[in-house]
């Protein structure tokens, strides 16, 4: 069986040494489905490590009053927490699941730039090494929350400061390799017919995401660089005693954050409408709707990033039009969910563990999106700003929408990546547990929130216990839950029942990735009655 390649030096390697071995195979390679593997495994380990610092933080709550941690250690958890899931968890699975899928959705032998592919993996181990390292200093590691508002990570935070910098160019550099990997291969790798509107909805997904990684990553190379010439080399740039002005380090920084707000879930939304039609056994309703709602998420992404600034005294000009803006892109997200609803409708529908995380990302993911529009409404959001209602609405979005998504994609390809099924029952056992304590964990911290408790504070008043101790024990019963996921992966690479060519029963025949359309049972009349 011959190799195909897009390396021109991977022929002379083989005819010489054959192909590489242990971890010299893994350090080396430019295969798409092994970088993809190493992403989805580095993802998981982050996802434990950003975990377990969650775990730290739910503990100390878990009762009024300082118990575990000093209030400066705990400040780092949340801040190293926020940095690892986001850069370190959420991010990297998506690009591994780019990695794998878009070369095979599209045709292509490979991704168009295999070296650069490997080399963008795996700086990734040495940004986080570095950042984790950073706890370890003298005086600690980073303590001024994952978003380093200035003047916490400028003026008042220690020299891990330096260090914290260093591992977030990494990542942005990483990022944006990888970004420009996808859109080279989706332009220039795609199957003779494969037009745009044709291409499978996770990779228009990825094809979108990846120029705004390139538009905004930028962006945070320069915010981190202003911080670092703040805090190391005399400028002022944030420091209002130098002519600077501390709220410009929010606008920039939010300018990036808006955006990778939307990186971090696009992708989520190409996998949903991958995974819904395959068990409702009907093609993807408003295909050509999707891809323009997609489309318009990422362009009014842009223009909505003072949202998360209304408290900073702007001319109410500029509150309104934050506000509206923000309220504009619930109309093409609403159109994703009509749309995956529709799929479902009078479909012949299995719930298999895929389509079940699915079905979870679909509900809790909207009631992210509805505590979202709750906090665009400016004068509401004075009360909300900085309290655990905040909290609640990102993690669902974030926990809910990406993390879910990802889960789903796991299970639903888990067959594809190994040969082998994995175990319905361990799978729906996983479920369950991940799908009750989830919302154990934050949707009581809608209303402490509500209630007007703040966020990143390792103590709290009396009023609060109650909730804190239910939200503790569903933040320790999630995390052991996604000790069955890594049972279950385990179990299925080392053997299991062989999975078929046709591996969901009864999907086979119906083309996703193309507008068709709808089958006679959906929305219309049969032909026979009419």
């Amino acid at each position: 069986m011959s190799t195909v390649t897009t390396d021109p030096h991977a022929h002379a390697e083989h005819e010489h040494h054959g192909p590489a071995k242990g971890l010299k195979r893994w350090l080396y390679t430019t295969n798409h489905k092994d970088i993809g593997t190493l992403y989805l495994l580095f993802s998981l380990l982050m996802f434990f490590i950003g975990g377990a610092m969650a775990m730290v933080i739910r503990a100390e709550l878990f009762q009024p009053g300082l118990q575990i941690v000093e209030p400066n250690f705990f400040n780092q958890m949340t801040t190293v927490h926020g940095l690892i899931m986001v850069f370190g968890a959420v991010m990297p699975a998506f690009t591994g699941l780019a990695n794998w899928l878009i070369p095979m959705m599209i045709g292509a032998p490979d991704m168009a730039l295999p070296r650069m592919n490997n080399w963008s993996f795996w700086i990734l181990p040495f940004a986080f090494s570095i950042l984790l390292a950073s706890l370890f200093m003298e005086g600690g590691g980073p303590s001024f929350g994952w978003t380093f508002y200035a003047p916490l990570s400028t003026t008042y935070s220690n020299d891990s400061t330096a260090l914290f910098v260093f591992s977030v160019h990494i990542m942005g550099i990483s990022s944006i390799m990888g970004a420009i990997n996808v859109i080279v291969t989706i332009m220039n790798l795609r199957a003779p017919g494969m037009t745009y509107m044709k291409m499978p909805l996770f990779v228009w997904t990825w094809f979108i995401t990846a120029y705004l990684l390139i538009a905004v990553m930028p962006v945070l190379a320069g915010v981190v660089t202003m911080v670092l010439t703040d805090k190391y080399f005399g400028t002022s740039f944030f420091d209002a005693a130098g002519g600077g002005d501390p709220v410009l380090f929010q606008h920039i920084f939010w300018f990036f954050g808006h955006p990778e707000v939307y990186i971090m879930i696009l992708p989520a939304f190409g996998i949903i409408s991958s995974i819904v039609p395959t068990f409702a056994r009907k093609p993807l309703f408003g295909y050509a709707s999707m891809v323009y709602a997609t489309s318009s998420i990422a362009l009014l992404s842009f223009l909505v990033w003072a949202h998360h600034m209304f408290t900073t005294g702007m001319p109410v000009a500029a509150e309104l039009f934050f506000m509206y803006c923000t309220m504009l892109i619930a109309v093409p997200t609403g159109v994703k969910v009509f749309n995956w609803v529709a799929t479902m409708w009078r479909g012949a529908m299995t719930f298999e563990v895929p389509m079940m995380f699915s079905l979870a990302f679909i509900v809790l993911f909207t009631i992210g999106g509805f505590s979202g529009l709750m906090l665009a409404i400016t004068p509401a959001d004075f009360q909300y700003h900085d309290t655990y209602f905040v909290v609640a609405h990102f993690h669902y979005v974030l926990v809910t929408g990406a993390i879910f998504s990802i889960m789903a994609a796991a299970y639903y390809w888990l067959p594809k990546w190994t040969g082998h099924m994995y175990d319905e029952t361990l799978g729906q056992w996983h479920f369950w547990c991940s799908l009750i304590s989830v919302n154990v964990l934050f949707f009581p911290m809608h209303f402490v929130g509500l209630a007007g408790m703040p966020r990143r504070i390792p103590d709290y008043a009396l009023q609060f216990a109650d909730f804190n101790a239910l939200i503790s024990i569903g933040g320790f019963a999630f995390g052991l839950s996604q000790l069955l996921f890594v049972a279950l992966v385990v179990k299925c690479i080392k053997g299991g029942e062989k999975a078929t060519d046709q591996v969901w029963e009864g999907a086979e025949g119906l083309e996703w990735t193309i507008p068709s359309p709808a089958p006679y049972h959906s929305f219309t009349t049969p032909p026979e009655v009419k």
